[in-house]
Parts: structure tokens; C-alpha cells; sequence
């Protein structure tokens, strides 16, 4: 080996140490977010997630209905939880605020797109580094979802929950789908494709519902849990 070599090497092996060092530490920085998480949002309430795309601009139909949405849940005294950012999680909270809802945040720190709007309760902000985590608090802390049309962050966050119900890892609870136009083509093609090939069961479809209206949205949480004479779970 020459001396390049073993230069090398060593600032390979040191190299590696500091990255398990920084790894065993990161797991305390992934606790706190965790503990901060569950402290906070424990003491909410029923909440209804609102989820859909960071971009959408505020004169579009769907930041609208999102806000109407919203308002309806605050109403009828849900609290409702969003992403935090701008697009349809401003319009989330913005309906639930401007109702006298609870209108809560669940912020990330992304290097673009990501800062928190000015409807969120002071005391209900949350931010978080890691998306996993965030995941965690929609997943336990919602009695419900509503999902507007988004890009690839609001898929990841659907297809989360349906898989969580449909593995049983988690209670079931209603999902509801706004814009048929918007989602029809990706679940005809799960059941023309997913289905047939007998990758999910027929069962599977009735994990969601798909709706045009802000009033079918909310009436579909609601009866759901008249359905099944079952109280929001706190």
C-alpha cells in the first residue's frame, strides 16, 4: 500500500466513524420530534387532515372548496390539520381559523415551496425535519381524510393511509377523494390494472370515497361515524 493509499484509507475509516457518530445522535434529534409531537397534539382533539397540493393558487376552485371544506369540519366542531405550507394547506387552515375552528400545522423544512401560512394557531404549529415523523402525527392524531388534487407529496400521504387501513396496522377511518375529474384516471387504472391482475381485492375500492363537493366531502366523515356509532377517537 502506498503512503496515498493509506492516507486515503484512514480518511475513509474516519470518515465513516463521524457519519455513525452523526447517526446515533440523529436519533435523539427524531425523539424530540416525536415527544414535541405527541404532547401537542394529544391534547387537540378530533381533527380532520386536509391534504393537496403546495401550488395551488388561492382564486383556484379547489383552494376555495378547500376552504368551504374546512369551515364546514370547524363548524360542526372539528379541528382541522394541514401540511402548514401554502396552496391547499393555507386554504385548509384558513377555513378552519376564520370559523373558529382549531386550525392546526404540521409544517416541514423543505429547501423550496415549504414555509408556514399565517392561519395556523399560534400553539398549534408543529415543524419537523423528517417526513416520517410528520407522517406519524397525520396518521394518529386524524379521524379523517380529505385529500384535494396534489402532486407526488399528497400521493405518498394517500396511499400511506389506505395502506395502513387495508394491512390493518391502523383503525379504519373515511377518505375522501374531491374532483373526480382530477382523480378518476389514476383509480380506474388500480382497477383496471391493480385489480385485475389481483394485486388488491375488490374490498380494497371501498377504502375511499370520491366526491365533487365540499358539502359530500364533509357529510361522508360524518356519517361514518354515525354509521358506526362510534365517536371521533378522543
Amino acid at each position: 500500500m502506498t503512503q496515498n493509499d493509506r492516507i486515503l484509507s484512514s480518511f475513509a475509516n474516519k470518515t465513516w466513524q463521524e457519519i455513525k457518530v452523526k447517526d446515533s445522535w440523529q436519533i435523539f434529534k427524531i425523539m424530540s420530534e416525536f415527544v414535541d409531537g405527541f404532547e401537542k397534539l394529544a391534547k387537540i382533539g378530533p381533527c380532520v387532515s386536509i391534504f393537496g397540493s403546495a401550488r395551488t393558487p388561492d382564486e383556484h376552485e379547489y383552494y376555495q372548496m378547500t376552504v368551504q371544506i374546512a369551515s364546514l369540519l370547524a363548524e360542526r366542531g372539528y379541528g382541522v390539520i394541514s401540511g402548514g405550507g401554502p396552496g391547499i394547506m393555507e386554504a385548509a387552515n384558513k377555513g378552519a381559523y376564520t370559523a373558529g375552528g382549531k386550525s392546526v400545522g404540521l409544517n416541514i423544512e423543505l429547501p423550496h415551496e415549504q414555509f408556514h401560512n399565517k392561519y395556523i394557531d399560534r400553539d398549534k404549529l408543529l415543524e419537523f425535519n423528517y417526513f416520517f415523523v410528520r407522517k406519524v402525527m397525520f396518521m394518529k392524531y386524524s379521524q379523517g381524510y380529505i385529500v384535494m388534487p396534489g402532486g407526488f407529496g399528497t400521493m405518498d400521504e394517500l396511499f400511506e393511509a389506505v395502506t395502513l387501513i387495508q394491512t390493518g396496522k391502523i383503525a379504519r377511518f373515511p377518505i375522501v377523494l374531491v374532483g373526480s375529474s382530477y382523480w378518476s384516471g389514476l383509480f380506474d387504472w388500480i382497477k383496471g390494472t391493480m385489480l385485475s391482475n389481483k394485486y388488491i381485492s375488490e374490498e380494497d375500492l371501498n377504502l375511499y370515497r370520491m366526491v365533487d363537493t365540499a358539502e359530500e366531502a364533509v357529510e361522508h366523515i360524518f356519517r361514518f361515524y354515525d354509521k358506526y356509532l362510534l365517536k371521533p377517537n378522543f
